[in-house]
């Protein structure tokens, strides 16, 4: 292994170690190249994990070798590390997590060997108010991000009724993961995750009820044959989704990459997986010429739609409904399908701190 060197990142000194070591057998991608690609790609990542609860996901051998989830910041961290005190019921004690705060501190994590990073949907100052929903499309196989494109289109199309915008990313793994923008903390009235667990929920078994050929919100492995399952779970304060641009640990580099909507379609009209997967140096190749295509998520204030409103469409004109759209109004004025054992939605287990 290398010799550990010691580099100067914006006034803070830290020591590099095991440089040479390859994370990645297939590609030979070393773990001095995930620490270069978090350096190259900050300027993007830093600002959606600052003031976040970060879970890091550690693979000190590797992609391929055993890992290990770290929530309480290491005993060992530089002293300018900042973290925050959580109360974890769970452990009944309190977790210092990092911070992500700044370039030095994303150096150090990813010398750490933590090649996922994994925070939280709040800010850690307000950790009960998510400041986004997210849905979270896992493909069943042989489903693939194709079929979950074809889903997150039909997402798209319910926020769209309620005037809402939202953003899609890949998840770097087999699937996609849709965020609708909220950041109610700055708002009069603020969010919980009660509400935004229970809309998704609603929209997930709406998807479900729609589709069911398509779309299971169950989390019965068993029921995800060739399906999507819109996992409306994620949102809650206990859990964590993959942060966009963040390395994944599979065979290839590939990353969470924020794509157009335009791509999304465009990936489900060819049926080409492949126009939605990105490995590092393709990111880096986006940002340079796309910039932040997330910057939106951390900016834009939104209002969550009243629940009821999932079930309200009667206003709108059932006309508007075509083959490849959902209709909030069809759901309303259609004859009430006969209810089958697949179709009932089981409640998640909670992932306590």
């Amino acid at each position: 292994m290398s010799a550990p060197i010691i580099v100067e990142v914006r006034g803070r000194k830290l020591k590099l170690t095991n440089l040479d070591k390859v994370f990645y057998p297939a590609t030979g991608f070393t773990k001095g190249q995930v620490v270069d690609f978090y350096v190259r790609i900050a300027p993007v990542l830093v600002p959606h994990l600052a003031g976040r609860a970060l879970t890091m996901k550690r693979y000190p051998e590797g992609v391929d070798q055993e890992f290990f989830f770290e929530k309480n910041a290491p005993m060992h961290r530089p002293d300018w590390v900042k973290t925050a005190p959580i109360w974890s019921e769970s452990n009944h004690r309190t977790i210092h997590f990092i911070l992500a705060d700044d370039l030095p501190t994303l150096v150090w994590i990813a010398n750490l060997a933590s090649i996922e990073l994994h925070p939280s949907l709040s800010l850690a100052a307000d950790i009960r108010t998510p400041t986004m929903i997210v849905f979270d499309l896992d493909p069943g196989p042989p489903a693939n991000i194709v079929q979950c494109a074809q889903v997150g289109l039909r997402v798209r199309e319910i926020f769209d009724h309620f005037g809402l915008k939202s953003f899609p990313k890949t998840s770097g793994s087999k699937g996609m993961q849709i965020y609708v923008p909220l950041n109610s903390a700055i708002l009069p009235v603020k969010t919980s995750y009660e509400q935004t667990k229970s809309f998704a929920h609603a929209v997930a078994r709406l998807l479900e009820q729609e589709h069911p050929e398509l779309v299971v919100s169950d989390m019965k492995k068993a029921v995800r044959t060739n399906k999507v399952f819109v996992d409306w779970s994620q949102n809650d304060e206990h859990k964590t989704t993959i942060s966009v641009y963040s390395l994944r640990a599979r065979e290839h580099p590939t990353v969470s990459t924020p794509v157009t909507w335009e791509e999304v379609e465009q990936a489900l009209k060819k049926k080409d997986a492949g126009r939605l997967v990105f490995e590092a140096k393709d990111v880096l190749a986006r940002m340079e010429k796309m910039g932040d295509l997330f910057e939106p998520v951390l900016k834009l204030k939104q209002k969550m739609p009243q629940l009821a409103g999932l079930a309200a469409g009667s206003e709108i004109e059932s006309e508007e409904k075509d083959d490849e759209g959902i209709s909030i109004a069809a759901q309303a004025e259609a004859p009430p399908r006969p209810k089958k054992k697949t179709e009932k939605s089981a409640a998640g287990k909670r992932r306590k701190l």
